[in-house]
């Protein structure tokens, strides 16, 4: 298998689901493979077995072989296997199987032209107050100032933030502006971000380092440079830059 996932070039995997997709996406290039050697080998062997000199005589009962059904049914029933044994098994996990926000780091994120937003609740475990006519370009998700829940929240602006490694992160997903795409390559993430909803996904980290956050929605003329980094981190670290960033202040420093 990871022969054929070379053969793709794809990114390697950082995120616990990530592994299953690339397996999926595998069989899937495996399969169209298949169709387009084995219809143009059909095609070939139609075209020289059908020539004049092959027939000189029409024969007006055309095929007698099934063979061509045969191989669309199986083809049918291959693509039924990827379906429901990994496509929808894969899906269900995604949506109906999603952590508890207790057991999790939950992240709000919100994209901005041309830059990503990170928000956490403080260590008190409470989001501050939010309003969207608290909203603005050092503001992006609209944090009552004044609301004393706000005072330990930490925001990253257009900075790098951290999530813990092998913990599921929650990352509720939305915009300030237009519509843009969260996508992280790595971690196999991809998702809309539209205003005025507050779209979750999740995943498991399972690899430290440092990771990128592209748009993948044409989004405006700097759409192309539109980015956001994070690191997955240990534990230790990650609980260090938290209590250092809610200490610094959260979302108490807006205007």
């Amino acid at each position: 298998m990871e022969f054929f996932k070379s053969l793709l070039f794809l990114p390697k995997v950082a995120s616990e689901h990530g592994s299953g997709l690339d397996d999926l996406l595998v069989y899937v290039h495996l399969l169209m493979a298949a169709l387009f050697i084995g219809w143009l080998a059909y095609f070939i062997y139609a075209v020289v077995k059908h020539t004049k000199g092959n027939n000189p005589k029409a024969d007006y009962h055309g095929t007698r072989s099934h063979f061509s059904s045969y191989a669309e049914i199986g083809v049918a029933a291959i693509e039924g296997v990827l379906l429901l044994g990994f496509a929808v098994p894969l899906w269900a996990k995604a949506v109906d199987k999603f952590p508890e926000e207790k057991d999790a780091t939950v992240i709000q994120i919100m994209g901005q032209q041309f830059a990503w937003n990170a928000h956490y609740a403080g260590p008190d475990g409470k989001w501050g107050k939010q309003e969207i006519g608290f909203a603005s370009a050092t503001n992006p998700f609209g944090l009552d100032s004044n609301d004393p829940a706000s005072k330990d929240d930490i925001t990253c602006l257009r900075e790098k933030f951290l999530v813990p490694v092998n913990k599921e992160v929650i990352c509720k997903i939305s915009s300030m502006d237009v519509i843009h795409c969260f996508k992280v390559t790595h971690m196999r993430v991809t998702q809309d971000a539209i205003p005025g909803m507050s779209i979750p996904v999740h995943f498991k980290p399972t690899k430290t380092g440092d990771y990128i956050i592209t748009c993948a929605q044409l989004c405006g003329n700097l759409h192309s440079t539109m980015r956001g980094d994070f690191s997955v981190v240990d534990q230790a670290t990650y609980d260090k830059w938290f209590a250092e960033k809610a200490k610094a202040g959260g979302g108490g420093s807006f205007e």
